[in-house]
């Protein structure tokens, strides 16, 4: 029997609860998971929780208790989503004395994003936040149309970076070593037929 840590729910030989660091940010992130990827085995978005301390998620496709959050006085909401309108996260934002920052990220893949934009009409009332040049994505065991679709976990952290002007890289050291056990996992020889062209920009 596979017996998982309690905290980053891996199993216990891989547990990545070493590598967590417990960040403090100015902004408060509020992580809305599809439900569908709440067992996904490399979703990050549990890792992001874990290493930032002023960070939340919920489960779920319909978040009847959204509204009221957003609602909550004292309290700047940003969207980070691509739209035409969208502010530019490389550019910052301004915000009135006492109020408050928080950024809501979507966390499922681009189709579920969508699921969960269409089933909360209150997010699309929110300033939406973009990136500009965000970095390539080290996720080197994901198939995407193009090197700026980030991991969630990626996305935050490179969001808080131009958003407060300070490094937010050590959020990322147990992502790393996530895919580094799957890569192990899978084997060399899977890896370089399935992954590795496509990420040899990451593995030179």
């Amino acid at each position: 029997m596979r017996i998982n840590c309690a905290q980053c729910l891996r199993p216990e030989v891989q547990c990545l609860c070493a590598y967590l660091p417990r960040l403090e940010s100015r902004w408060q992130v509020l992580i809305l998971r599809h439900s569908s990827e709440a067992k996904h085995a490399l979703n990050t978005a549990r890792l992001a929780v874990l290493g930032l301390k002023q960070c939340r998620l919920m489960d779920g496709e319909v978040f009847a208790q959204l509204p009221a959050l957003l609602a909550e006085p004292g309290w700047q909401n940003w969207l980070l989503f691509p739209a035409a309108s969208a502010q530019l996260v490389e550019q910052g934002v301004a915000s009135e004395a006492g109020q408050r920052q928080r950024l809501i990220v979507l966390d499922g893949s681009w189709r579920k994003a969508k699921r969960l934009l269409h089933c909360n009409p209150c997010l699309a009332a929110l300033p939406r936040l973009s990136f500009a040049s965000p970095p390539p994505s080290r996720y080197r065991l994901r198939k995407v149309p193009t090197a700026e679709a980030l991991s969630t976990i990626e996305a935050i952290t490179y969001a808080l970076e131009q958003l407060e002007g300070r490094s937010f890289q050590s959020l990322l050291a147990p992502f790393e070593a996530l895919i580094e056990q799957q890569i192990s996992a899978m084997g060399s020889k899977r890896y370089q037929a399935d992954f590795a062209a496509r990420n040899a920009h990451l593995d030179a």
